[in-house]
């Protein structure tokens, strides 16, 4: 399937049966990615009287609980509520599922305390001469397949200077993807500048805006334009379990 529209003045196609799966898939078990001391997924069984939910235990069917937390064991897509005191929920604030995105791909700068930081110059550099993107997407350097299964708990993680948040927001970005489990410091005295930053909270907040972490981009997958799809459950939490597809786009 090929769709064609415009964006910005300019005519663009994509092929629709050429999805880029861009989010790292939720298993229960150790190995897989994990963060911020969540414990792992588990699934398990439905048990009623005679019934078991499992074709492998005899059951007729597969019919599994499953306890999972979403910042903190995959890929997830995350509104204004996890840090508001208001009860906002990515069901209400995430209403539009397809933007025009930009990938870029850049090493975080190490300071003199040993962290490793993205800061607002080297944005403003990388950034320079492109028109703003409602979607960015952010592929840290170096890059490996490692990141599908890394525990990041305790390990100091990347993450950005909440400076460099904010110039993504006066450039015009409304839904933000990175491959890191947080934008701000693992450890931070729950300060959270940049998740405050992004979302103008609360002073000025943007409900319609996004922050989804954990995704995996291998090295295959070029810098550039793509339209992305952000397909999440619709629960009635701040977050959810998130499966961003990007689509290359040519121009016409």
């Amino acid at each position: 399937m090929l769709i064609e529209f415009t964006h910005q003045g300019q005519r663009f196609r994509a092929v629709l049966s050429r999805p880029i799966d861009i989010s790292i898939p939720l298993r229960a078990g150790l190995d897989t990615v994990n963060c911020f001391y969540a414990p792992p997924m588990e699934t398990e069984p439905v048990v009623a009287g005679s019934f078991v939910g499992s074709t492998a235990l005899g059951g007729p069917v597969n019919f599994l609980n499953v306890r999972f937390n979403p910042h903190g064991n995959g890929t997830h897509t995350e509104c204004l509520g996890h840090i508001a005191k208001e009860p906002y929920t990515i069901n209400q604030c995430l209403e539009q599922f397809c933007f025009v995105s930009r990938l870029i791909s850049l090493y975080p700068s190490k300071t003199a305390e040993g962290d490793r930081v993205i800061f607002r110059g080297q944005l403003q550099e990388m950034l320079d001469g492109y028109p703003p993107t409602e979607a960015l997407i952010i592929r840290t350097l170096p890059n490996d397949d490692l990141k599908l299964r890394t525990h990041y708990s305790g390990a100091n993680p990347p993450y950005f200077h909440h400076e460099a948040i904010a110039f993504l927001v006066e450039w015009g970005v409304r839904h933000l993807l990175v491959d890191l489990p947080s934008i701000d410091r693992e450890e931070d005295g729950g300060q959270l500048l940049a998740h405050h930053a992004f979302w103008q909270y609360p002073d000025n907040p943007r409900t319609d805006c996004t922050i989804t972490e954990l995704v995996f981009l291998n090295n295959s997958i070029r810098d550039g334009l793509y339209l992305l799809n952000i397909q999440a459950a619709s629960f009635e939490i701040d977050a959810s379990p998130s499966k961003p597809v990007l689509y290359e786009l040519e121009l016409c």
